[in-house]
């Protein structure tokens, strides 16, 4: 008589357990195509689950299913720039970045589907999402710069090198995750105070920033 491998246990999920499966089999499904070219049949087979246990879940449809989805990466990432003011200003950074950007190594699909979803769903929810994460992340940097007050220019020049980050953070993914992290960070952190300088030459706000920040070291 042939013996059989043993059948692994069947363990029911709790309802976060199953929410979090199906939103991950969503963002990796997101992250690779068009929203509208996945249906509820392929976030099911991902997550290896029926079609009615999606809508269960999720009785909005996929479109509740693809909110839900950016929600979860974003709520993660909003809070990568929450570091404590304590230390060099460029350290700080240097920390905050390595936590955005081991997000961004771990959950790389997720990243990706974050960052392209305002412009492929094109709804005021999901832009709102996206633009969240951005402006949870200029609040932070411009605490730490100390700046109460901040004119457009400071603004701009913040906002400016959040996108420049995630843009970077893409252009890794494809490039096969390479320069190293470290070496990635380091730069990012180098163009930070590139384009306060820059800006500086021409905006009396930021230029009292960096002229108080130099000997912050």
């Amino acid at each position: 008589m042939t013996s059989s491998a043993p059948t692994p246990a069947y363990r029911r999920l709790s309802v976060e357990e199953r929410r979090s499966q199906l939103l991950d089999a969503a963002l990796g499904l997101f992250a690779h195509r068009a929203p509208e070219d996945v249906s509820l049949d392929d976030v099911a087979e991902a997550a290896g689950v029926s079609r009615p246990l999606v809508y269960r879940y999720f009785p909005g449809g996929k479109q509740q299913l693809y909110e839900a989805a950016l929600r979860s990466a974003a709520d993660e990432l909003r809070h990568c720039f929450d570091e404590p003011r304590e230390g060099p200003l460029l350290s700080r950074l240097g920390r905050a970045l390595d936590r955005y950007l081991a997000f961004v190594d771990q959950h790389d699909a997720g990243f990706s589907a974050l960052l392209q979803g305002g412009s492929v769903v094109g709804t005021s929810r999901t832009t709102a999402i996206v633009d969240g994460v951005r402006r949870a992340a200029a609040e932070h940097i411009l605490r730490h710069l100390d700046a109460t007050d901040p004119g457009p220019r400071l603004r701009m020049t913040v906002r400016v090198w959040i996108t420049a980050v995630e843009a970077a953070s893409l252009i890794w993914l494809d490039e096969g995750k390479q320069p190293p992290l470290d070496e990635l960070r380091d730069w990012l952190v180098d163009q930070f105070a590139a384009v306060l300088t820059a800006t500086a030459a021409r905006d009396p706000q930021t230029a009292a920033l960096v002229h108080a920040l130099a000997g912050d070291v």
